[in-house]
């Protein structure tokens, strides 16, 4: 198994294996438990592996804990030359980007193991500001709970806060720390933190309550249309699709374009693809097979353009009350 074509999890899979039985028990004593089941889960498909394989992985992920402590010890400048000279600009170049975001996660490190109600008591009463950084380092589950219990006047300006944050500075970063009382994780040296974005807050908004979801569009449909439009495109995508169940799948189904369907299929992922055609007519099915296969020289552009109007006919229909899109578990269905 090359290792150019190995998920993040299946080569985490091949360091523990290469670790040994006894290192490997103690590494699982740092690791939560459904980390521990995935990774387990994928030492028990790796069957073989060629030693040239093997020695990549490894060779990676030495090379990833060396930036890190390189990074925490003597910051980025530090970093970045000492990298330099041991791998190659390039290497070092990709070690130091890969590293880099994956430190955010350690920073406010409490946040995401606190309970929300106990998040929510220590920050309502700071400024929009400072919770709409905050809640950027809070799992989506969280900080959508805390959203939800918001105050309404302050609602939409965090809302509209978080969606706008970009990159974040880690002297900002120490000043909410002390503001806060030194309880969350101290910052890792890096030169910006990225944090907050449109992506987030679409997550955020993908598990909050219908009614307050309708509200704070509402709201911000009038203050920021722009943004409010942008944050509905992110909050259902194309692949989002295979989560439908399939009475849902075949009433959009019905909407659109066989020929729309056609282009958004050409470079959709097997899955996607796969319960689409489930829920189609064999008529239908072989129809929209023989557009696809005489479809030359498709721009990308098309392609999206074509999934991003089957994700608008869903959205309707959600809105319409004739499908139902699932929101993290969180909506109970009556049928």
């Amino acid at each position: 198994m090359p290792q150019t074509k190995m998920t993040a999890l299946e080569k985490a899979a091949a360091v523990i294996i290469a670790l040994g039985a006894d290192t490997a028990s103690e590494v699982y004593k740092y690791l939560r438990e459904e980390e521990i089941e995935q990774i387990s889960l994928e030492i028990a498909k790796i069957e073989r592996m060629s030693p040239e394989d093997l020695k990549e992985v490894i060779d990676d992920f030495y090379g990833l804990c060396i930036t890190q402590k390189v990074i925490a010890e003597g910051g980025v400048a530090y970093a970045r030359d000492v990298l330099e000279k041991a791998f190659g600009s390039q290497q070092a170049l990709s070690l130091m980007d890969r590293v880099s975001k994956s430190l955010r996660t350690r920073a406010f490190d409490f946040i995401r193991k606190a309970d929300y109600k106990n998040l929510l008591m220590m920050i309502q009463n700071e400024h929009p500001q400072t919770i709409a950084l905050v809640l950027s380092y809070a799992r989506a589950e969280q900080a959508s709970q805390i959203v939800a219990e918001l105050p309404r006047n302050i609602q939409i300006d965090v809302i509209e806060r978080i969606a706008k944050l970009d990159r974040a500075s880690p002297e900002i970063i120490s000043i909410v720390e002390k503001t806060l009382e030194n309880k969350f994780s101290s910052v890792i040296s890096v030169d910006l933190m990225e944090v907050g974005g449109v992506d987030y807050i679409a997550d955020i908004m993908n598990n909050v309550d219908r009614s307050t979801e309708k509200y704070i569009f509402d709201e911000l449909g009038n203050s920021d249309p722009e943004l409010s439009e942008e944050i509905r495109k992110r909050m259902f995508v194309f692949e989002d699709i295979t989560s439908l169940d399939n009475m849902a799948i075949q009433r959009f189904i019905r909407e659109v374009d066989s020929k729309d369907l056609a282009v958004a299929l050409k470079a959709a992922n097997e899955e996607v693809s796969g319960i689409i055609f489930q829920n189609m007519s064999q008529r239908m099915r072989e129809t929209v097979q023989q557009d696809i296969q005489y479809l030359h020289n498709v721009r990308m552009k098309d392609v999206e353009e074509a999934q991003q109007k089957i994700v608008g006919i869903i959205r309707q229909l959600e809105e319409a009350g004739e499908i139902v899109i699932s929101k993290g578990g969180k909506d109970e269905v009556i049928v």
